[in-house]
C-alpha cells in the first residue's frame, strides 16, 4: 500500500510529518508559524513595545529553531502594524566566519579549539552583532536588498533623514563592521557616503596645501637658479631647497601615519573581522581630525567603546524608523570549532551572559540554547550569578513538550496538509490504541522531531505491511507498540551520543 494512498483516504493531501527542521519545513512555515505555539511562548517572545531577553535551554528538536521563525515572523507583523514602534531583527546563528576570522587572529601556535575559545570575550560577541546589523544596513543602501542576517524593511530615501554627525557614526560603523562579500570594501564604502551625501572635501585639506606649497617652492627654486644657476646647483643648497619643496606634504604624512596606526590598533582589537589594513586607513582619512577626534572605535580590549558604538547604532535605527532591535541566537552548537562539545559551547557563551548586556535599553537578547548547558550553570559560583543575573533573564530551563501538546501539534500538522474537515492523529490509529496510550507514548518521545519521526517510520511500516489491493486504513496497536519501541530505542541511543541532559 502506497503511503500517499493512506493519506489521501483520511483526506490529507501530502505527508504532514516528512519534514524534521524547522528551518527547511514548509508546512511549519507556510501555515504552522503562526498558529502553533509552545507554552512558554508568551514568557520568551514577550511584550514587543518593550524588548526584553529571554534564554531558552531546549534538547535537540524541542522547537527552539521553530520559535526563533515564529519570533521573527511575530515581529514583522508588528511592525506592519506599529509602524513607529517597529523592531529591526539580527539573526545571529552563523558562528563560523567569526570563529574561522577569531582563530586566524589569534594565530597558529594556539589552534587548539578549547585555547581559541578561552580568548573569546563579550566584545567579540558585541563586534559579530554590530557587523550582522551594520552590514544589513549597508546592504538596504548599496544593494538595495534585504539581508539574510537583518529583518528590516528601510527606504533608501529614509537614509536622508540622518543628520552628518549620525551620517559620519554610519561610515564609521561601515568601515569597521561591514563585511559583506557582495562588493569590494572601498566600493560599497563610497557608495554609502555617496548615498548619505556625506562630503569629505575639507579632508583634503592638507592634500591642497601639499600641492601648492610645493608649486610655490618649485617656481622659487626655478628662479633663483635662473638667476644664479652655478650657486644654487650646488649639492647643499639643491638639498635644502628640495627639503622645502617637500616640507608642505608633513601635515599630509603625518595624518597617513596616524590613520594607519588608528587601522592597525581596530585590526588588533576586532579580533572577528577580516579588514585590510591599508583600506581601512583610507576610509579613516576621509574625516577630519575634528570628526574623528574623541569619536568610540573597537580598538581596545574592553566593552566600554562597544557599548557606545552600540547606541550610536541604536540611535540611527530609531531615526530609521527602528527604535528597538532584536537578536536571535540560535544553532550555537553547530559551527565546525564547536562541533557539539557543551565544554566548547560554555566558552563561546558564557560571556555573553553578563546582565549590563542582556539588559542593554532598547535591546531584547533571545538565546536558544542546548540543555546541556544547564548542568554546567548549576555547578557555577556566586560571582557568576551576580554577574549574569539569570533571575532576570526570563530563563526557560526546560523546554519541554507534554504529550497532550504534542498531539496538537500533530494534529495541527495534519490539519494544514488536509483538504475539508481534517482528521485527528487518533483517527490515523485503531480503536485498540487508547487515547490514554497514544498520550503516554507522545510523553515519551518528548519532543516534535522525535515526535515526527515516529510518525513518519509508524505511517511506512503499516503501509509496508498491507497490499494496495487489500489495504488497511487504520495503523494496528501491534505496529503502533514495535514502531514506538524502535523509536524509544533509537532516541535513547542518540541521548547517549549526544550526552543529552
Amino acid at each position: 500500500m502506497r503511503v500517499q494512498q493512506f493519506l489521501e483516504h483520511h483526506g490529507i493531501q501530502r505527508n504532514p510529518f516528512a519534514e524534521e527542521d524547522a528551518q527547511t519545513d514548509p508546512v511549519f512555515k507556510e501555515h504552522c508559524i503562526e498558529s502553533t505555539y509552545h507554552p512558554s511562548w508568551d514568557k520568551v517572545y514577550g511584550d514587543p513595545r518593550e524588548p526584553s531577553t529571554s534564554i531558552v535551554f531546549g534538547e535537540k528538536g524541542s522547537g527552539k529553531t521553530a520559535m526563533r521563525l515564529q519570533i521573527a515572523r511575530h515581529v514583522e507583523t508588528f511592525n506592519e502594524k506599529h509602524p513607529d514602534r517597529r523592531l529591526l531583527v539580527v539573526h545571529y546563528d552563523d558562528f563560523n566566519p567569526f570563529l574561522d576570522r577569531f582563530r586566524d587572529h589569534i594565530g597558529k601556535r594556539n589552534r587548539r579549539a578549547e585555547k581559541v575559545l578561552e580568548q573569546w570575550r563579550l566584545w567579540d560577541h558585541m563586534d559579530c552583532i554590530l557587523s550582522l546589523a551594520v552590514t544589513g544596513l549597508v546592504d538596504r543602501v548599496v544593494e538595495g536588498r534585504p539581508s539574510r542576517s537583518v529583518d528590516a524593511e528601510i527606504d533608501v530615501a529614509d537614509f536622508a533623514k540622518l543628520s552628518r554627525h549620525q551620517g559620519r557614526d554610519l561610515l564609521l560603523l561601515a568601515a569597521c563592521y561591514d563585511f559583506s562579500t557582495a562588493g569590494t570594501f572601498r566600493g560599497r564604502w563610497n557608495a554609502l557616503r555617496k548615498a548619505l551625501r556625506f562630503h569629505t572635501w575639507k579632508s583634503y585639506w592638507d592634500t591642497a596645501l601639499g600641492y601648492v606649497w610645493s608649486g610655490a617652492a618649485l617656481m622659487l627654486i626655478a628662479s633663483l637658479i635662473w638667476k644664479d644657476y652655478r650657486a644654487w646647483l650646488q649639492p647643499f643648497w639643491l638639498f635644502l631647497l628640495l627639503l622645502l619643496a617637500t616640507v608642505g606634504w608633513a601635515p599630509r604624512l603625518w595624518r597617513i601615519f596616524k590613520s594607519w596606526r588608528l587601522a592597525g590598533s581596530v585590526l588588533k582589537w576586532m579580533r572577528t573581522g577580516n579588514r585590510d589594513r591599508g583600506a581601512l586607513r583610507e576610509a579613516f582619512q576621509k574625516f577630519t581630525v575634528a570628526e574623528l577626534s574623541g569619536q568610540p572605535l573597537p580598538n581596545k580590549d574592553s566593552t566600554d567603546d562597544r557599548y557606545e558604538l552600540l547606541m550610536k547604532f541604536q540611535d540611527i535605527a530609531a531615526t530609521l524608523g527602528y527604535p528597538g532591535v532584536i537578536v536571535l541566537v540560535d544553532r550555537v552548537d553547530e559551527p565546525h570549532l564547536i562541533n557539539g562539545s557543551a565544554e566548547l559551547m560554555q566558552l563561546l557563551l558564557w560571556p555573553m551572559l553578563d546582565n549590563k548586556f542582556l539588559k542593554h535599553p532598547g535591546i531584547g537578547m533571545k538565546l536558544m540554547l542546548p540543555i546541556e548547558l544547564t548542568r554546567f550553570i548549576e555547578r557555577e559560583d556566586r560571582a557568576f550569578y551576580q554577574r549574569s543575573r539569570l533571575d532576570k533573564q526570563n530563563v526557560v530551563s526546560s523546554f519541554e513538550w507534554t504529550g497532550e501538546a504534542l498531539y496538537d501539534v500533530a494534529n495541527a500538522r495534519i490539519a494544514a496538509c488536509s483538504s475539508g474537515t481534517p482528521p485527528k492523529l487518533r483517527d490515523l490509529l485503531d480503536e485498540s490504541v487508547t487515547m490514554q496510550r497514544l498520550l503516554d507514548a507522545l510523553r515519551e518521545l518528548r519532543v516534535p522531531r522525535h515526535l515526527f519521526k515516529f510518525l513518519y517510520r509508524l505511517v511506512v511500516a503499516h503501509c509496508n505491511a498491507h497490499t494496495d489491493a487489500e489495504p488497511v486504513w487504520k495503523i494496528p496497536a501491534g505496529a503502533f507498540e514495535a514502531t514506538l519501541a524502535i523509536a524509544l530505542r533509537d532516541q535513547d541511543a542518540f541521548d547517549r551520543g549526544m550526552g543529552a541532559g
